[in-house]
């Protein structure tokens, strides 16, 4: 009888320790994409900024201000409960739109010139560094989290427990995987 209390006991911390392991590595991913939210919140932040210091030297350029606006008011939209998916489509969008900005800075040697464009172009570089960062990070998170899942004996316990592949964060056009190019 004693040996089967010290089995049940032994086999009962195994599980413990195997769903514990689980709900680890379910919260790192959380948390890594809470981190790419931080960066994206800075990233849509800025872009108000950016857009209006732009529009004081190229206000005939304002189909690709409102693009851009447009496609961050759409990012902002599609709040916190996207999929993973659905915001790198966003922020595909968005990137296309401040390359069209940075690209626009060519033909105005002025705005090229401007302390707040130049502040506003490394604050935007260095959050787009970060975020790259965090996407890796995240897709770290995600990949460790999925093997743990699918595992012998983990998955019998993630089948049982609810626990679901979560998605990369993958973004569609591969242009999209560099960082906006800041130039001076």
């Amino acid at each position: 009888m004693l040996i089967l209390i010290i089995v049940l006991v032994v086999l009962a911390l195994i599980v413990m320790s195997l769903y514990n392991g689980l709900v680890k590595n379910k919260v790192k991913v959380d948390n890594a994409w809470s981190d790419i939210a931080v960066y994206l919140k800075k990233r849509y932040d800025l872009i108000p900024n950016l857009v209006s210091t732009v529009k004081g030297y190229a206000a005939h350029e304002s189909q690709t201000l409102e693009r851009v606006i447009a496609a961050r008011n759409q990012a902002i939209n599609n709040g916190a409960n996207a999929s993973v998916s659905d915001v790198a489509a966003s922020q595909a969008a968005i990137s296309t739109g401040l390359r069209s900005i940075f690209a626009l800075s060519e033909n105005y040697p002025d705005l090229k010139a401007n302390t707040n464009f130049i502040e506003l172009q490394n604050s935007l570089k260095d959050i787009e560094s970060d975020l790259a960062s965090s996407r890796r990070y995240y897709n770290a998170t995600v990949r460790d989290y999925n093997t743990s899942i699918q595992t012998v004996p983990q998955v019998f316990l993630a089948n049982a427990f609810g626990f679901h592949e979560r998605e990369f964060f993958e973004l569609e056009d591969q242009a999209e995987t560099k960082n906006v190019k800041v130039e001076f």
